[in-house]
């Protein structure tokens, strides 16, 4: 029998009301000895909660829910409780004493709703990313994923293949027979068809640009106005600036959303081959490494220096000593501001068609090398005329789709995946 556990599922303490989520088969028992009764499933009631030595803890609204149809699949109670530290310090203290109960840990309300079938792993996954969204875009992405849109896909996807694999293995039980059945004309085109869906969603943009951010990497030599420009974008003072080389000596970033569009600005020490300052020249490798990890690099340095697919961008336009560029993308000036708006809304441009389109679900790592191997699969199986081999490569196809929604799968990823999440959850 699973262990009844429960924590805290809303959020910072002190606040207006604190809800303590118990989910498990003793649910039941605990709100009963704390409350003095179990009221109407799933209609709210006004109880007094006491500890084990009968004193009120707190007045609070408490909700009976019981399982199948729960969050977690289980019997789950739910306090709601005045939201004082003391008061949730007393009543989480209350349950903790009670025989068969023990506190949650991180993700663990969410991975029973998995072990339970209440969602498959895409959705925990969506799930996880929406806890962490801090843009719209993110948040609709992940609620994109998390509300099934994907599972759905893929669902209907897995329906197609084991159709499939129905007609390859009529073939197979009939190959000894002398009017031995083939497989229809029909059949490498509807494999086809499925391997052009799995292709157009293997075209999208990644999660992971979504999730971590559009990195924009300012790069080029000292004294080239690259500290300025990143204070600028970020609007804020965050880089020491002067007029000395070498002022900026490590990697410094910071996090900005842009009409919606969360990027990841990132300044970086001068770029010169010789320095005779050993930190200085940590700096430098670790800027050009960051200028080889960018989506992309604004080059702040001599024309055409830049790394490939950079954009060259005159940065001083308001220092009448500073050498022109002939032909930049960008002439501007940190300092007074002109230039700027052109240069923020390119960069929003950009950097939003790089990323999924907004409520649309996109693919991470995992699921990408996935349907990339699904894809594989069917592409070998049109190719090939034995039925056997064929019903192989169908089977493969088939393991890809279970894994994407966690029915086949392995504790580790499964640690890694809810170890995201917080205890509440």
């Amino acid at each position: 029998m699973a262990d009844t556990i429960f924590a805290i599922s809303s959020g910072a303490l002190p606040a207006a009301i604190a809800v303590v989520r118990i989910s498990g088969p003793k649910a039941g028992q605990a709100l009963q000895a704390m409350s003095g009764s179990v009221p109407q499933p799933r209609r709210a009631a006004l109880k007094s909660l006491r500890g084990e030595d009968g004193d009120v803890l707190d007045r609070a609204m408490v909700v009976w829910l019981p399982g199948p149809a729960t969050v977690t699949g289980e019997d789950v109670a739910e306090l709601h409780c005045h939201g004082s530290r003391a008061v949730v310090a007393a009543v989480l203290a209350a349950l903790a004493k009670m025989p068969g109960l023990r506190s949650a840990e991180a993700g663990e309300f969410t991975r029973r709703a998995f072990a339970n079938g209440r969602i498959d792993l895409a959705e925990a996954e969506g799930l996880a990313d929406l806890l962490t969204a801090e843009t719209e875009l993110q948040r609709r992405a992940a609620m994109a994923m998390a509300g099934g849109d994907f599972s759905h896909v893929v669902d209907d996807w897995r329906q197609r293949l084991l159709a499939a694999s129905g007609q390859v293995e009529a073939v197979l039980d009939f190959a000894d027979e002398d009017d031995g059945a083939v497989l229809p004309p029909a059949f490498t085109h509807e494999l086809s068809a499925l391997g052009a869906e799995l292709s157009d969603w293997l075209g999208r943009p990644r999660a992971e640009v979504l999730r971590e951010g559009y990195r924009v990497v300012i790069a080029g030599p000292p004294n080239a106005g690259k500290s300025t420009l990143f204070n600028a974008l970020v609007e804020d003072e965050a880089a020491i600036t002067a007029p000395l080389a070498g002022t900026t000596r490590d990697v410094l970033t910071r996090p900005v959303a842009l009409f919606g569009i969360p990027f990841i600005f990132v300044d970086t020490a001068g770029l010169r081959d010789e320095t005779g300052d050993a930190i200085e020249a940590i700096g430098v490798e670790r800027a050009r490494q960051a200028a080889a990890g960018a989506d992309l690099v604004l080059w702040l340095g001599p024309e055409g220096e830049g790394p490939t697919g950079s954009w060259e961008i005159d940065a001083q336009i308001d220092r009448a000593d500073r050498p022109r560029k002939h032909s930049s993308r960008h002439y501007l000036s940190a300092v007074t501001g002109e230039g700027m708006p052109s240069l923020r809304a390119d960069l929003i441009a950009t950097a939003q068609a790089s990323m999924p389109q907004p409520g649309a679900a996109a693919l991470n790592a995992r699921q990408h090398g996935l349907l990339a191997q699904a894809g594989g699969a069917l592409m070998r199986a049109t190719g090939l005329d034995d039925p056997l081999l064929v019903a192989e490569e169908l089977r493969l196809a088939r393991r890809a789709f279970d894994s994407l929604l966690g029915r086949t799968t392995t504790e580790d990823m499964l640690d890694s995946l809810f170890g995201r999440f917080c205890i509440g959850k």
